[in-house]
């Protein structure tokens, strides 16, 4: 797990303890010298004050040697030769492949990944229809019970043909409907003219 730059990150954070380390051991020291000398006004709250304004100052030139001592670190020191290979790096030697094959490689992939969106999808949808059709396949069954159960009353009760019969039906339907209709308005009639009265 070892990398040039997790190595220059330990380095850094180390550096930096020691700098804050050192921050609140010189803060000590200025306590306690401040506090020999009789009359002295400063308070160890300007004391933080100053000590913080000190480590900024000092992190932020910290950070510009740091960054410069880093750079060289990665060149000179901690730089891999290119004639040198890691046991990481094998697989890269048994199947070697230059940037356009690679590229190639990740465009195949992406179109298949979207290709197996697509399809998921597409299963997804085919599933909810085909749910669907259950549901209308068990409607279906049902009415056609029914109608089965219309014909056995109707050779039941001496009626030959279902469609004729099932026509009849309609018919006397439709005169039952214009008989209530009238009826309705017959009784409004009378309503109104008791009403009247």
């Amino acid at each position: 797990g070892f990398t040039p730059q997790t190595c220059m990150l330990r380095v850094y954070i180390a550096f930096q303890d020691y700098l804050f380390e050192m921050m609140l051991v010189v803060e000590g020291v200025m306590l306690k010298k401040l506090d020999a000398i009789p009359g002295c006004k400063v308070s160890p709250s300007q004391i933080r004050k100053c000590t913080e304004k000190f480590l900024l100052f000092m992190k932020e030139h910290f950070d510009k040697l740091f960054a410069k001592m880093e750079e060289m670190l990665l060149q000179l020191v901690l730089n891999i030769p290119k004639n040198v290979l890691l046991p990481e790096d094998r697989v890269q030697e048994q199947y070697p492949y230059t940037k356009e094959e690679f590229q190639a490689l990740q465009d195949e992939l992406q179109q298949l990944q979207q290709q197996c969106r697509a399809e998921v999808a597409t299963e997804q949808a085919l599933r909810a229809e085909l749910e669907e059709q259950k549901v209308v396949k068990a409607e279906l069954e049902k009415i056609l019970q029914c109608f089965d159960g219309l014909e056995s009353i109707c050779r039941e009760h001496g009626a030959g043909n279902f469609k004729e019969s099932f026509a009849l039906l309609t018919q006397n339907c439709k005169k039952l409907q214009a008989v209530l209709k009238d009826v309705e308005e017959k009784s409004k009639k009378i309503k109104q003219h008791d009403q009247l009265m």
